[in-house]
């Protein structure tokens, strides 16, 4: 017993559990493992009878069917620094680009043979994304049994409720959790697998910090809460017991990521997923209104990125479908997250009835409430505090309070919270709030206690909101600010004014004040990159509905007119459209627009678009170095660039080759005048460099790329200027590279001694299918090494070699390869004068080699006799299915000639005559 007792380090009320065991089961041999199951089957169905109670005590929510994460490899810089909604709003509703789906049945499994389990596993998303959803999923799917029987105990523990502990030991706080006797003998066993799950670790008062929070590994001892936290993550407390933390991006980032196994993010809600929802309207509405919020929607993109996150596309299309089902027939349905809001808090508001009754006495209470929690960041609240700001516990039925606040209670007591419906149902509140007390305010309202500095009249404390705004390096007031401004618009006027006491001049005198401020806020940026707080005020503006610049740079953008006009406010204003303009959805075009200075200014929000299309820009060096480390950059959404006629210099492809070697999502990289279409394969670079101006030492720095990188399989350098130097350092790599399957080095200045670089390469390079070598002026001498290569070559299936006079020696040459390769399929040979002589050569062949399907011998003198000779071969030949004998002055009898051949002997060959 003594050895027991210390081994598990067991409280004395343990002790004496285990000796009342012994005693009564005298029969039976006292061992460690007989009485840890005894105690397992004690705790753990209790343990599960409360979870179950407390899982239909808080049925209500946002019930989703889909309990995926999506796996990825950390927390983005956009997530760490932004607020939530900035971070959907430029991702445009869309998920991680590199994430994997890992359902919760996966959630602790390893994903290799070779790999171990997680201990520490962070999930981190949006307010309103679903994470305690999730967490109830879990919860659920585990107390009945359908996954993870193996584990012991699942405790989940919402933070929300320790933060109102100022210390706290280990002992302490299992005992809130867990309240049960025997909990330490399972979680102090190697025997026993315990699961403790931390939802919320935004929701601490004091922040965790992991450089400074000591360590210790007494459970005893009583810490600070998130000292408490920090030290069971780094496994100085409870060591054996694996860890499930859930929280907002930027909290979890906070988290090192050498601490953390596995880092999944909660997947937002897809096109499909919101439509989906919208076909279970409120019960109330005898017509389904989906089809009518959907297109409205549709036409509002801003609207439906955000309704990607749960929480509020419920808010937003509860509000559509009650507005669009009611019997008003002139109602304008809401554009703005601030129409939809106002609607939402007080539905009985109307633009043509706006005397209904006073909103201030409830602002005065909630409105309140919502904004100095808002600049503290809190957002979960005790009834004692709801109390102190004057806020009904429970809220009445019907009232504003019943509408945006929800209830929460604890997972093992009987602790209540409360909570804003959604964050940003809190940011809005505050926003008006703050526009009603700003109207008579006499001094700074983010200061509670009122000792400030005097401001007085409502454009001194819009301008110090701004400020306070602008300057705040979390992003945290962006969207109170947007609300603040959507607060003045006239569609929101109309519904607000009369309640708030402001009538219709002071409303427009307050809207023209504002717009000139923001405004000259965006103007002001100068020449600094476009930041996130720029691209946030432009929203500002849009908010306001005061969407005439918007509008303007946004046709320009359309028509391609932005040349000389990427300057002031502009970039910023750009910077805004690349997120929610239709334009931008598929492709954004910044064509024969940009310069190195407003290219410097657009590349912070350059970084999170997926296909751009920057063709005749005439970038310089400079701008190639930009160019360098955006495609570099850890947060990089770039999946399609094109930079067709920009005149790269072989200077300028350099920044490019070193970007290529560590980027990891750029699939296709174009600089050609026309546009290759080509399909992305799993991680793969399809990378066209036509049209410029590399020359050797650019194809230095390219080969340099082809010996190290794994994931290039097509490489266009068409037309710049390579000379022999330059396609030699290519061949070489070209030995040691087995990924690149197509190259065309067309019309640049290989002559003989670059092809005959490229024959040696052909020798032991077999993975290389496409060889494009047209007009290189390839003579003799390279065609003899090129063709003695397809002899032995077993990879190469198309070859083009137009325009390169190879003659009729040339077209002997091939045709004795042919006789030998079993591979090539598509053989290129137009423009070579290779005459009756080469004609008559490549038929001989023909009648032998059963691989080639495809020949083009257009413009090649070939006349009536050549013409016979190939009619020749197709009387013998049944796999060809195309030639092309166009432009040789076959004549009519040539011409009949082949064509009985075809009817007679290749019925299934098409040749264009």
């Amino acid at each position: 017993v003594t050895y027991i007792y210390l081994k598990l380090n067991l409280t004395k009320k343990a002790l004496m559990h285990m000796i009342v065991y012994m005693l009564f089961n005298s029969s039976y041999a006292l061992t460690l493992f007989s009485f840890i199951t005894f105690v397992l089957d004690s705790v753990v169905q209790q343990h599960k009878d409360a979870l179950f109670q407390r899982l239909r005590e808080n049925s209500e929510g946002f019930n989703s069917s889909d309990s995926s994460l999506l796996l990825v490899d950390g927390v983005s810089d956009l997530q760490q620094r932004e607020h939530d909604l900035v971070q959907v709003s430029v991702n445009r509703g869309m998920g991680p680009l590199h994430g994997r789906l890992l359902g919760l049945e996966r959630l602790l499994a390893p994903l290799t043979r070779v790999s171990t389990a997680p201990r520490v596993m962070l999930t981190v998303g949006v307010a309103g994304s679903g994470k305690s959803r999730l967490v109830r999923q879990f919860v659920h799917q585990w107390s009945s049994g359908k996954i993870y029987p193996d584990l012991s105990l699942v405790i989940p523990v919402a933070c929300w409720e320790l933060s109102n502990l100022d210390r706290l030991s280990v002992e302490r706080m299992l005992r809130l959790v867990v309240p049960y006797d025997n909990v330490d003998v399972i979680l102090n066993s190697s025997d026993c697998k315990v699961l403790l799950i931390f939802d919320g670790l935004e929701e601490f008062r004091t922040p965790l910090d992991f450089s400074e929070a000591p360590a210790n590994s007494d459970p005893r001892r009583e810490l600070p809460v998130s000292d408490l936290i920090t030290n069971i993550v780094r496994g100085n407390l409870l060591p054996g017991v694996m860890l499930w933390l859930l929280s907002r991006p930027g909290v979890g980032s906070k988290v090192p990521a050498g601490l953390v196994d596995r880092v999944t993010e909660v997947p937002p809600f897809s096109p499909t997923d919101i439509q989906d929802y919208l076909t279970n309207p409120p019960r109330h509405l005898e017509e389904d209104p989906s089809h009518k919020v959907w297109d409205h929607l549709s036409l509002q993109k801003p609207l439906r990125i955000l309704c990607s996150v749960p929480g509020i596309c419920r808010i937003v299309t509860r509000t559509l479908s009650r507005l669009v089902g009611s019997e008003s027939e002139d109602l304008l349905l809401p554009r703005t997250l601030t129409e939809i809001y106002t609607h939402y808090c007080w539905p009985h508001l109307s633009s043509s009835d706006p005397s209904t009754g006073s909103i201030r006495k409830s602002l005065t209470s909630l409105g309140r409430l919502a904004f100095y929690s808002l600049l503290r960041r809190r957002h979960t609240f005790c009834e004692a505090e709801l109390r102190t700001y004057g806020v009904d516990v429970p809220p009445p039925r019907g009232t504003l309070g019943h509408r945006v606040l929800k209830r929460e209670q604890s997972w093992s007591s009987e602790s209540i919270s409360w909570r804003f419906l959604h964050t940003s149902v809190q940011e809005f509140l505050g926003a008006v709030f703050y526009y009603m007390s700003s109207r008579r305010g006499m001094f700074d309202l983010f200061s509670e206690s009122g000792v400030s500095w005097p401001r007085i009249g409502f454009h001194s404390h819009y301008r110090a909101a701004l400020q306070k705004s602008s300057t705040a390096t979390s992003g945290n007031l962006d969207l109170f600010m947007c609300f603040l401004s959507g607060v003045l618009s006239s569609a929101t006027g109309a519904l607000l004014g009369s309640a708030l006491g402001v009538g219709r001049e002071e409303q427009a005198n307050q809207r023209t004040m504002a717009m000139t401020l923001l405004q000259n806020t965006v103007a002001g940026s100068g020449s600094e990159p476009v930041s996130m707080r720029s691209v946030s005020t432009v929203a500002c503006l849009a908010e306001l509905q005061q969407g005439e610049w918007l509008r303007s740079v946004e046709e320009d953008l359309i028509g391609c007119r932005l040349r000389g006009k990427l300057k002031g406010g502009v970039c910023a204003v750009l910077a805004y459209l690349l997120q929610v303009s239709d334009a931008c959805a598929e492709e954004t075009h910044l064509s024969n627009c940009l310069d190195s200075a407003s290219l410097k200014r657009l590349l912070p929000q350059l970084l999170y678009c997926s296909k751009l299309r920057m063709e005749n820009n005439g970038f310089k060096d400079d701008a190639m170095e930009l160019l360098g480390s955006l495609l570099s950059a850890k947060d990089c959404h770039i999946q399609f660039l094109s930079l067709a006629d920009s005149s790269i210099s072989s200077k300028g492809i350099k920044p490019l080759s070193r970007a290529l070697l560590v980027n990891r999502t750029l699939t296709i990289l174009e600089r050609a005048k026309k546009v290759a279409w080509c399909e992305r394969l799993k991680c793969v670079y399809i990378c066209s460099l036509q049209s410029n101006s590399i020359e050797d030492e650019g194809a230095r720095a390219l080969a340099e790329v082809l010996q190290s990188n794994r994931k290039l399989t097509s490489l266009n350098v068409q037309k710049n200027g390579i000379g022999p130097d330059g396609v030699k350092r290519i061949a070489e790599s070209l030995k040691k590279n087995q990924i690149l399957q197509d190259l065309n080095v067309s019309s640049n200045h290989l002559g003989d001694l670059g092809t005959v670089a490229l024959a040696q390469a052909l020798v032991v390079n077999h993975t290389l299918c496409t060889l494009s070598l047209q007009s290189n002026s390839v003579s003799d001498k390279g065609m003899k090494a090129l063709t003695l290569a397809l002899r032995s070559n077993r990879g190469l299936t198309t070859l083009n070699l137009r325009e390169n006079s190879i003659g009729v020696e040339g077209a002997k040459a091939i045709a004795r390869a042919l006789q030998e390769n079993s591979t090539l399929r598509e053989l290129d040979l137009r423009g070579n004068s290779i005459g009756m002589g080469g004609a008559k050569a490549l038929s001989s062949a023909l009648k032998t080699n059963r691989s080639l399907r495809s020949l083009n011998l257009q413009e090649n003198s070939l006349g009536m006799d050549g013409a016979i000779f190939i009619a020749t071969a197709l009387r013998g030949n049944h796999q060809l299915t195309y030639i092309n004998l166009q432009g040789n002055g076959i004549g009519e009898s040539g011409a009949k000639v082949v064509s009985d051949a075809i009817r007679t002997d290749a019925a299934e060959c098409v040749v264009d005559i």
